[in-house]
């Protein structure tokens, strides 16, 4: 609910994407093909990949407009730009291949209960919640798709990387060559060198990607001279041996290098939402320094812009960006009011000061929020005019909670309520609806702003960039 170190700041959204970036990416939307298809996973034709200009943006079905991994999702992320779009296999009691991430029903859906041990005709019952869904997310009338369903929305407009189902590979190989779209379909795993050989020899026409850390680099020496045509590139920290300049060059010589930067983990520290805040921590080095040629991410669109403007995000002019720690200082009882002097986010920032601060994969953030604490921001307004104010929050409970907002020591505003928006790490940008029709007569003019939260329910949301 209080503005988060995940907003884009006025100089860090400015910053422009490296030379080489814009370089790579081509100019305008092609029409998908399968030859397209083929470039851009740098599949074998022959003996060597084929060379792929630009660089394939990879997302998971946009949860953000439609249910996770939902048919409507994979829609969304195609028209938001990705032409490879990742998902989940799970295979039914009944042996139908359908798309869940968790083992379980339970977490995207009304229904309770293993995959495994429900057939296809139970799982059709069931509906979808909405984004990652959660205890307290909303019911859709969306139902859960068959892999068949999905590969027939992708077969003319991009390919699908197929997770979690390297132990359902031939069914899911059945599945494409039923529907055409073998080519459309990305395998991928970390399993023994002998074991994918032995599946590609099988199916020479499958695209195979392999999952690669410190625990298998060894793959490398074992696939020879018939390398996949990418390496999921997997790092806790950039001291690991997998990340060493030899290595990723000896991996890019043959094929695309694929580093995921949605969580903390996947390729260190450098997520999506430090990109958001600025470019050059997350997705710029990820290119510049590990020389990643295809990015999975959740901020598709934002990808997109900064590869093709060398901007992370186009915002109206003179918008005024304030992060959520960077609250007034004075201290207690003067900046801020806690009902706690513990700093309970794990002293993420400010540590010295009993305000909660998080850090939700690279998003700081204002954290557990309590009925009756405020907090206090200065901020320079350099230009009169009217301006509209929202704040970037997550939350996954219904009610989420209620705010109110103060400028100038003045009178605070009426309640405003926060989405559910079904995840702590999920953040959206939500209008107040307060100061659509506020002035401020002077430019230049220092403004005082508090924003006071005695509302808030007990399980309050976790705030994000305002």
């Amino acid at each position: 609910m209080l503005p988060s170190d995940a907003a884009v700041t006025a100089d860090a959204a400015r910053q422009p994407a490296p030379a080489l970036k814009r370089e790579l990416h081509r100019p305008g939307r092609e029409v998908f093909t399968p030859l397209r298809a083929a470039e851009m996973a740098g599949v074998r034709l022959g003996v060597r990949p084929v060379p792929a200009d630009g660089l394939p943006l990879v997302g998971r079905a946009q949860w953000r407009e439609a249910p996770e991994n939902s048919l409507p999702a994979f829609e969304a992320a195609l028209d938001d730009g990705a032409e490879i779009v990742e998902t989940d296999i799970r295979k039914t009691k009944d042996g139908h291949l359908v798309l869940m991430h968790d083992e379980t029903v339970d977490r995207t859906t009304n229904g309770t209960g293993r995959v495994t041990e429900l057939t296809l005709a139970q799982i059709k019952s069931l509906r979808l919640k909405k984004g990652l869904g959660g205890a307290q997310a909303a019911l859709t009338d969306e139902r859960v798709p068959t892999l068949t369903e999905a590969m027939a929305v992708v077969k003319e407009r991009g390919l699908v990387n197929l997770d979690k189902g390297w132990n359902v590979r031939e069914e899911m190989y059945e599945v494409l060559t039923e529907t055409g779209t073998v080519r459309n379909g990305l395998f991928k795993s970390s399993a023994p060198v002998a074991e994918v050989q032995e599946f590609r020899e099988k199916h020479p026409d499958a695209v195979y990607m392999h999952v690669i850390s410190d625990s298998n680099i060894g793959a490398l020496d074992g696939f020879g001279a018939d390398q996949p045509v990418a390496y999921e590139v997997v790092f806790k920290n950039t001291e690991d041996a997998i990340v060493r300049e030899p290595v990723l060059d000896r991996m890019r010589s043959t094929g695309r290098v694929w580093i995921n930067s949605m969580w903390f983990g996947l390729a260190d520290h450098y997520t999506d939402e430090r990109s958001l805040t600025d470019p050059a921590k997350g997705w710029g080095a990820l290119v510049d320094t590990f020389g990643a040629s295809m990015l999975q991410t959740d901020n598709i669109e934002t990808l997109e812009s900064w590869l093709k403007t060398g901007w992370a995000e186009k915002v109206a002019p003179h918008t005024i960006r304030i992060q959520g720690e960077d609250f007034a200082r004075g201290g207690e009882g003067i900046a801020y009011h806690d009902n706690d002097p513990q700093n309970r986010g794990g002293n993420v920032a400010r540590p010295d000061e009993g305000v909660d601060v998080c850090d939700h994969q690279g998003a700081v953030s204002m954290c557990w929020i309590r009925g009756g604490e405020w907090i206090d921001y200065d901020f320079t307004v350099e230009k009169s005019g009217y301006y509209d104010l929202s704040a970037r929050v997550s939350s996954p409970y219904d009610p989420a909670g209620t705010y109110r907002l103060a400028f100038d020591d003045g009178s605070p505003s009426e309640s405003v309520a926060v989405r559910n928006t079904t995840s702590h790490s999920a953040f959206f940008l939500q209008p107040t609806g307060w100061a659509a029709s506020r002035g401020w007569p002077a430019p230049g003019a220092h403004q005082h702003g508090r924003r006071r939260v005695p509302e808030l329910q007990p399980r309050s949301p976790s705030a994000g960039p305002g």
